[in-house]
């Protein structure tokens, strides 16, 4: 009978740590981040990565796609992150692809003849330009009044959120911003709507939403900025 129990608890002991090594052998795959380059978007990062374009859409809820600018955080559900590349030491890298960089950044590339202007490596269609004097908001309870952090739709606010005087500009309006100068917004330039609306916004006046501290997000202050209207 002893040897027999003995056989059973060895048997049962082969098997689990048959299991725990079966396991440890299994590629866990989890969420990944993808920092985005010139020129990505949704569609091309899900076939770059092998997920479902709704997958990748309801992973990244907060992010327009329309805003996927250089520097932006991505998450890719369900992959495993690529392969680091090696980063060349700094004193290796020539001054001259530094400056390139910074000037790549600095403000979209405008075809007047044609109507396109260019940012982050995409180009959009505009009827016109409009000089605005723009201030910016958080989602704080003192700055949106008793209905809270949505627009003037009811949609939560965004990345991407502007309030405006809808006899300068109709809601609906799909806009390219550039000309700021904010480290909670993209470099160069982000596509906004305009979809919500201020008390104090009248005339050529935008207020744009910027998600962060309330501290930060008035450091913003006072700004000129400029407006092409997207086709």
């Amino acid at each position: 009978m002893k040897n027999l129990l003995f056989s059973k608890i060895a048997k049962t002991t082969l098997v689990a740590a048959s299991l725990a090594a079966v396991l440890q052998t299994v590629p866990v795959h989890a969420d990944a981040v993808h920092t985005a380059e010139e020129g990505d978007t949704f569609y091309l990062l899900a076939k770059k990565y092998g997920v479902g374009m709704e997958q990748l859409m309801n992973a990244n809820q907060g992010i327009d796609p329309g805003n996927i600018y250089e520097g932006l955080k991505l998450t890719i559900p369900g992959t495993e992150a690529p392969e680091a590349k090696a980063a060349a030491p700094e004193s290796n890298q020539a001054p001259a692809a530094k400056t390139m960089k910074a000037d790549a950044v600095s403000g979209p590339t405008v075809l007047p003849s044609d109507k396109v202007v260019e940012a982050w490596g995409k180009t959009f269609n505009y009827s016109h330009t409009i000089q605005m004097k723009a201030s910016a908001y958080s989602a704080a309870a003192d700055e949106n009044g008793k209905w809270g952090a949505v627009d003037y739709f009811g949609n939560p606010l965004k990345l991407g959120t502007i309030a405006v005087d809808p006899d300068v500009i109709p809601m609906g309006t799909k806009v390219l911003v550039t000309g700021y100068n904010h480290d909670g917004l993209p470099k160069q330039a982000f596509v906004a709507t305009a979809s919500d609306q201020g008390g104090a916004i009248k005339g050529n006046r935008i207020d744009i939403f910027i998600p962060g501290s309330v501290k930060s997000v008035e450091s913003f202050g006072f700004q000129e900025v400029t407006l092409y209207v997207l086709k």
